[in-house]
């Protein structure tokens, strides 16, 4: 495989950084620190914007997400399924995910914030959750974990922050120290969530927030683009410094956009700006995220397979949260990218199936060998398009898909009762 040589990297140390420079960068008298509002133009903050909360089709997605959700509940459980893939059985579930759960927690807290009627007893699907924590192998999953009781149950973070050594995970586990953009982002949303929650009472994690930071920060090229990971003390220059995916680029923006807003710094805002406009910049003519890109040449290297879940879920959350805290919006992007669902798209198809209330997964090729040499030519400089023929869609739902779409856009409720009440009666 393409990153086979990287997958069992040599452990290395991260730099250290001194809690002089963190102080600093957080007073604001760092030499980079600008201020960026005041240097968005006046069309760039309030000019012409689609109203999310006036498009119906927003409403009807929450909806469908909904009953998805219905669809992947294990009540003996009390948890998601890991997905439901459709077979010529039917649609057979996996065993439950502990993480999925929590990210469809995180968007049906969003969704009965607005008023709408939930189908779950969530307090019941939290108490679960917790009750082990033994599924938190890596500083992305601490940051996920912390990130859910901040938002859904902060009167229990003083209790995650005693289970955890929050100022020595970036060095305990392996994601930290080889500088994994996903799992920092995670990390970073997670502290800044908790700061928000309770800016009083916890332990302050300036120092290993700002460490975070500067190690998610590293990732990125003057381009914009974020690698996948930085792999500290490496000798050379990996493709897995080199290149990034979408989710890579999103869950940055994302973070950095939750961090500036709970330190109250404007420097990272400056970052997220410059990996959204990159990535709005390579946005497919249909409204495709692609899969993969080059951060030193600010190419997409593989663009399939194009996830459903990033087209409804992780690029709204994302830049919906750039957007509350510069006032620049990328509502255009988000609304190409909705369309793709709903058949705007390389097959024709329409993604959603309402009679089973599912998002199908992803469009991507028919073999996965094909993938393998998309990355090798897109990497030389000789990829070529795909043809349709060459792409299938895969019938598969996951609760994380329904979870992002609901954390994005779960604020904008429901489109009526009566959807509510289908949903609950599909159990």
């Amino acid at each position: 495989m393409l990153f086979a040589e990287f997958d069992n990297p040599t452990t290395h140390s991260i730099p250290s950084i001194g809690p002089t420079l963190t102080r600093e960068f957080l007073s604001g008298v760092e030499a980079s620190a600008r201020s960026l509002l005041s240097r968005l133009s006046v069309q760039e903050r309030s000019g012409a914007r689609t109203d999310i909360e006036a498009q119906p089709d927003v409403r009807a997605l929450n909806s469908l997400a909904l009953r998805s959700l219905v669809s992947l509940f294990d009540e003996k459980e009390q948890l998601f399924s890991h997905r439901v893939m459709l077979t010529g059985d039917g649609l057979p579930w996996d065993a439950t995910s502990r993480k999925r759960t929590i990210i469809a927690l995180l968007g049906l807290h969003r969704l009965a914030e607005s008023g709408g009627s939930i189908p779950f007893d969530l307090a019941s699907i939290r108490e679960e959750v917790l009750r082990d924590s033994s599924w938190v192998t890596n500083v992305g999953e601490l940051g996920l974990l912390t990130w859910f009781a901040a938002v859904c149950t902060p009167d229990r973070l003083e209790t995650v922050f005693k289970q955890f050594d929050f100022e020595k995970v970036l060095s305990a586990y392996p994601d930290g120290r080889q500088a994994r953009t996903t799992g920092l982002a995670w990390f970073l949303a997670g502290i800044a969530h908790a700061r928000l929650a309770c800016p009083e009472g916890l332990p302050d994690l300036t120092d290993v927030a700002v460490d975070a930071y500067h190690l998610l920060k590293d990732n990125q090229s003057d381009s914009g683009l974020f690698g996948h990971a930085a792999l500290p003390g490496f000798p050379r220059e990996t493709l897995y410094n080199r290149l990034g995916s979408f989710t890579d680029q999103i869950y940055a923006i994302y973070a950095l956009s939750i961090f500036a807003r709970a330190f109250q710094v404007e420097e990272p805002l400056e970052s997220a700006l410059g990996c959204a406009n990159a990535v709005c910049s390579l946005q497919g003519e249909m409204g495709q995220w692609w899969f993969l890109y080059d951060k030193r040449t600010t190419r997409v290297v593989t663009p399939y397979p194009v996830f459903s879940a990033h087209q409804d879920g992780t690029a709204p959350c994302g830049l919906l949260a750039l957007e509350e805290v510069t006032g620049r919006s990328f509502q255009r992007a988000i609304f190409k990218g909705l369309s793709w669902i709903t058949g705007a798209n390389e097959l024709g198809e329409d993604l959603r199936n309402l009679d089973r209330g599912l998002i199908w997964h992803s469009i991507g090729p028919r073999r996965r060998i094909t993938n393998y040499w998309k990355t090798v030519l897109g990497v030389m400089n000789i990829s070529h398009g795909p043809q349709a023929e060459s792409l299938r869609i895969r019938y598969e739902a996951r609760p994380d898909h329904a979870g992002w779409l609901l954390y994005a856009f779960g604020k904008f409720g429901l489109p009526n009762t009566a959807m509510a009440a289908k949903a609950a009666t599909a159990r």
